[in-house]
């Protein structure tokens, strides 16, 4: 009599999930921050109505109407009129377009800055380090705000056209904004310098470049990110004061610093609320937006700073 085999029982695979990645992760940290989320939501709204808005006006930048002029908010003029006649709220739109894009182009020549003499200062030391950061210490101890004054003015003396000074502007925060952010890089990059994978770019025998900006420079991406952020808050606050004091962005050309400076006597202050109190609130908004994301991304991007 025979005896029938048992059957045997299939071992099934089951997939492993794979693991997620530190980007991921960070995400999903970012995505539960509330506060980051909510300032994430503004600056993408306030990026939407200055650089939309404008397209949908019915009005034009050198639209001037006497009569209209000094209008109250109506159903026609949303934020009223200005001296001049012209609608408040195209130009404080037109005005947000020029005082984001130099905070961002201004961040960006600082980060460009910062992060590569900081990434040379940690990887070479010695003498190349201590000459960076004599340098940056030096601009470090400047006051920003009274030298960027004496800059505007002297843009001012030489007769710069009001659509150049832009970028003269731009260039000048941005030089003077880098040091803080290198010497976080090169914190970073000393410490980057010992790990194991530096090691193993030695035995491979790779340049100095392709050490440099393709294996510790990206480890630095999570602190240069941060300070990013909080570098374009800056940037918007130094045009808004420079502008509000005729040495930044000089009309015809709108910034929000300039729309509150055309607010100069009492009685605009007092009976025309309109001109200033706008742009105002763009600037106030915009800054604390940009500071929440920045605190969101620090908390997702290094957990171990978290307060």
């Amino acid at each position: 009599m025979s005896v029938e085999a048992a059957p045997t029982k299939t071992n099934l695979q089951v997939p492993k999930k794979q693991p997620d990645s530190p980007w991921r992760m960070a995400i999903r940290r970012f995505a539960r921050n509330r506060l980051a989320l909510m300032g994430l939501i503004i600056l993408v709204f306030m990026f939407l109505l200055c650089f939309v808005g404008p397209l949908l006006s019915p009005y034009s930048l050198y639209e001037y109407s006497v009569k209209d002029k000094n209008l109250a908010p109506s159903a026609e003029h949303w934020l009223g009129t200005d001296k001049l006649g012209r609608d408040v709220l195209l130009r404080m739109m037109l005005a947000g377009r020029i005082s984001l894009t130099v905070g961002l182009v201004a961040t960006g020549i600082s980060v460009v800055i910062g992060s590569t003499l900081g990434a040379l200062a940690g990887f070479y030391r010695k003498g190349v380090d201590t000459l960076i950061m004599r340098i940056a210490d030096v601009f470090l101890a400047m006051p920003s705000l009274p030298i960027l004054i004496i800059m505007g003015a002297v843009l001012s003396d030489l007769k710069v056209e009001p659509e150049n000074r832009i970028y003269f502007l731009m260039l000048m925060i941005g030089v003077l904004g880098w040091s803080s952010l290198s010497r976080l890089v090169r914190g970073q990059i000393l410490a980057l310098r010992e790990q194991e994978f530096m090691q193993a770019t030695e035995a491979l025998g790779l340049r100095d470049r392709r050490k440099i900006f393709r294996h510790l420079l990206p480890n630095t991406v999570p602190i240069i990110i941060v300070s990013a952020t909080l570098g374009v808050a800056g940037a918007i606050i130094y045009e808004s004061a420079l502008s509000y004091l005729g040495i930044g962005v000089v009309p015809p050309t709108p910034s929000w610093g300039n729309m509150i400076s055309a607010a100069n006597n009492m009685i605009d202050f007092n009976k025309r609320p309109w001109l200033w109190i706008p742009p105002g609130i763009c600037i106030l908004i915009t800054v604390v937006a940009i500071n929440l994301i920045g605190d969101g991304l620090r908390d997702a991007l290094d957990p171990k700073m978290k307060k």
